[in-house]
């Protein structure tokens, strides 16, 4: 690591009260931890973000009608994860870990997904395993628990670990698209924020309003290259129209 900083200009350092008034607070553990697996993802992998845009015009209405049946709420979360699981199964080169020492490239043959979720000490990514053998409810049941208790009581590194690919969601709070950070060792991971309505052509001519929803992702360039990563994620847009992802 110290040699890809090398050769750069030191951190700068002042004494910023001369400017006006300051307080210092201290930076949290968890946001400190967090902070340096970013710092080290960031510099060490070549980061490359592919962004494009999903229509769940027709997935936002299937959602709310299995909702209004009652049983598992179902929010684009889970539904992002287990369409996430039959990617991975489609383009196997993104469910791979690198180690460029021994040039060698690990295929993984089981579909754990991570979910990043936000919390009061700082960002936390509980592992959903086995995610291509659960039911779309069964994944959300489990994102909903584990979500719960990061929050609140925490997790241990072994709920943290062993995943494939990371989902981040932004949806809750706005966004049209950013870069996320790749969560070493994996090779790729994927950023959704808030869906909105477009204004596309319709089948006469007209202008129809379509929900169309920011897909960003982030991939190592090592082992991912441009056309593979646009056709994982035309595979997750379509993925997200069809009907069958509910049963």
């Amino acid at each position: 690591m110290s040699d890809l900083l090398e050769g750069l200009a030191p951190w700068p350092q002042g004494d910023f009260s001369a400017f006006g008034e300051v307080e210092i607070k201290k930076v949290g553990k968890i946001q400190r931890l967090v902070g340096s697996f970013l710092g080290r993802n960031w510099v060490a992998i070549p980061h490359v973000t592919h962004q494009d845009e999903a229509d769940v015009t027709d997935l936002e209405e299937r959602r709310k009608a299995h909702n209004a049946k009652g049983g598992t709420k179902l929010t684009i979360v889970p539904l992002l994860v287990k369409v996430l699981a039959d990617a991975l199964k489609q383009f196997p080169q993104f469910n791979a870990s690198l180690d460029p020492k021994a040039g060698e490239l690990l295929l993984k043959k089981y579909v754990h997904i991570g979910v990043a979720v936000d919390t009061p000490g700082g960002l936390l990514v509980p592992v959903i395993q086995d995610c291509d053998t659960k039911t779309v409810a069964e994944i959300a049941t489990e994102v909903q628990a584990v979500s719960e208790k990061a929050r609140t009581k925490g997790l241990g590194m072994a709920q943290m670990s062993g995943g494939c690919i990371t989902l981040t969601s932004l949806g809750h709070i706005g966004g049209t698209g950013f870069t996320p950070i790749v969560n070493a060792p994996e090779v790729a991971i994927l950023g959704v924020t808030r869906a909105r309505p477009v204004a596309t052509p319709g089948p006469g001519g007209q202008l129809v309003w379509r929900q169309m929803l920011p897909l960003s992702l982030s991939y190592d360039h090592r082992v991912i290259n441009g056309a593979d990563a646009a056709r994982f994620v035309r595979f997750v847009a379509d993925r997200l129209d069809d009907a069958s992802l509910f049963g």
